[in-house]
């Protein structure tokens, strides 16, 4: 009787399937003039940083310059005026890297046509948005849904990992950003509510250990921001939706 044949097994190396030991900083950026003017700031009307947003920055950076505490590789920035900001401003206390400007590092991107709408003026038109259930619903008409945005980020998150593999690579990037971040490092499902909140300037940090796994080091570090007033009063009176 004849034998069956060896199966052979191929295994193929994917991105993220091997032991890294990459770090990952994650920076949300300083306050942005969006969140003080109560408005969506997307990336066609995002205008950086408020007087405040700048001085978070500014301490973080000096925090860096006198403790020395990330040798970082690699300094990339989501294209948002807001974190190329404060991206600009802490590339002293990293080594004064180059920076990379990678769009995909975006905030949920709400699309041309709520871009740059008060939060009282999207809430009076469409309601306020259903993050919590269905990640492929509309949240902003015309914009990316929760899925999609994960999705881009997770690309972005393999993109970074696999081209500085074993570096440490400092992302200054958004709250929405990090919260993706989090859920994909604990396996936490995209939707859903998550009790985080992610402060201007914090620091997250997470290390990819080997495929699937990832190590939270720590999370909204914000020890420089000792002393500062939490936010800038918003010129609007209107707290209906989250700051970004």
């Amino acid at each position: 009787m004849s034998q069956p044949a060896p199966i052979r097994v191929i295994c193929r190396e994917t991105s993220l399937s091997v032991v890294t030991g990459t770090r990952l900083v994650l920076i949300r950026h300083g306050e942005s003039n969006a969140t003080v003017r109560r408005m969506i700031g997307g990336p066609r009307t995002c205008s950086g940083l408020s007087p405040l947003g700048q001085l978070q920055s500014e301490r973080l950076r000096d925090r860096f310059l006198q403790h020395n505490e990330i040798a970082a590789d690699v300094l990339v920035s989501s294209s948002f005026p807001r974190a190329r900001e404060t991206a600009q401003i802490i590339a002293p206390g990293l080594g004064s890297l180059p920076i990379d400007v990678m769009p995909q590092w975006g905030e949920h991107d709400p699309g041309p046509q709520c871009d740059g709408m008060t939060y009282k003026d999207f809430i009076d038109q469409y309601g306020m948005p259903d993050w919590e259930t269905d990640p492929h619903a509309i949240t902003f008409p015309g914009g990316e849904t929760v899925a999609e945005f994960h999705l881009r980020v997770g690309a972005a998150l393999a993109q970074t990992v696999r081209s500085h593999e074993g570096a440490t690579i400092v992302v200054c990037c958004h709250g929405g950003v990090i919260d993706a971040i989090l859920r994909t490092a604990l396996r936490a499902p995209t939707t859903g509510f998550f009790e985080v909140h992610t402060l201007n300037t914090s620091v997250t940090e997470v290390q990819h250990l080997r495929a699937g796994r990832w190590k939270l080091v720590r999370y909204n570090d914000a020890a420089h921001l000792s002393g500062l007033p939490a936010s800038t009063p918003p010129q609007v009176d209107d707290s209906s939706v989250t700051a970004q």
